[in-house]
């Protein structure tokens, strides 16, 4: 360990470091908690670096991080989840319901409405793979993303006919959100999805309203 202890001084709170590599710990800070994203910039956007050495006169580091450095950093970091998006919606239209768990982390959990909740990916994807089956020409597209107070939302919207086992043979076409939680390994380890589930029934027996 250095000689030295570098304290984050910030409104809210102080993040230790033996490291006076700020640029570094905002692009941890910015991946790591997206679902804090206004005050995380509020707070990197006023860091301040003091040193103080082990035997001497306490001295003062300010470190310069100007906010068009910081929304270039928060900007990189969402167009990576905007694409993560794409991706993860083509996984959901691909009839291989093992693809979509595999945006999980290991111990990941997807939750869908008051179903109970599916922890790991082999409960997560036996979720996929029911409705799969149940549309076989389903087509999951995203809407849009935004980072929210709860976490990153991911809304989207299903089209599909339900021609699987037991189908009625109606088109539904339904819109609902995931709210999720990241790990640290950058894939989701909660999601929370929603949809208007009577619509949902009301389109499996009547058909989606043109």
């Amino acid at each position: 360990m250095s000689n030295n202890t570098t304290i984050f001084a910030t409104p809210v709170t102080c993040f230790p470091s033996d490291s006076l590599d700020l640029i570094s710990s905002n692009r941890f800070l910015i991946t790591l908690h997206m679902k804090n994203f206004r005050l995380l910039i509020f707070c990197l956007s006023t860091s301040l670096v003091i040193t103080f050495g082990c035997n001497q006169t306490p001295t003062k580091t300010y470190s310069v991080t100007t906010d068009e450095d910081i929304n270039t950093e928060a900007a990189l970091e969402f167009k990576k989840m905007e694409s993560f998006g794409d991706r993860y919606a083509k996984a959901w239209s691909s009839q291989q319901p093992e693809h979509v768990a595999s945006f999980f982390s290991p111990k990941g959990s997807l939750q869908v409405n008051d179903d109970p909740r599916a922890e790991g990916r082999e409960a997560i994807t036996k979720v996929a793979d029911g409705f799969m089956k149940a549309f076989p020409d389903m087509v999951v597209s995203k809407d849009v993303m935004t980072v929210t107070e709860c976490g990153i939302e991911f809304h989207w919207t299903l089209s599909g006919t339900n021609t699987g086992p037991n189908g009625t043979g109606k088109k539904v076409r339904i819109t609902g959100f995931e709210v999720w939680q990241m790990g640290t390994d950058g894939l989701i380890q909660q999601s929370d999805g929603t949809f208007d589930a009577d619509e949902y029934n009301r389109q499996l027996k009547n058909g989606v309203s043109e």
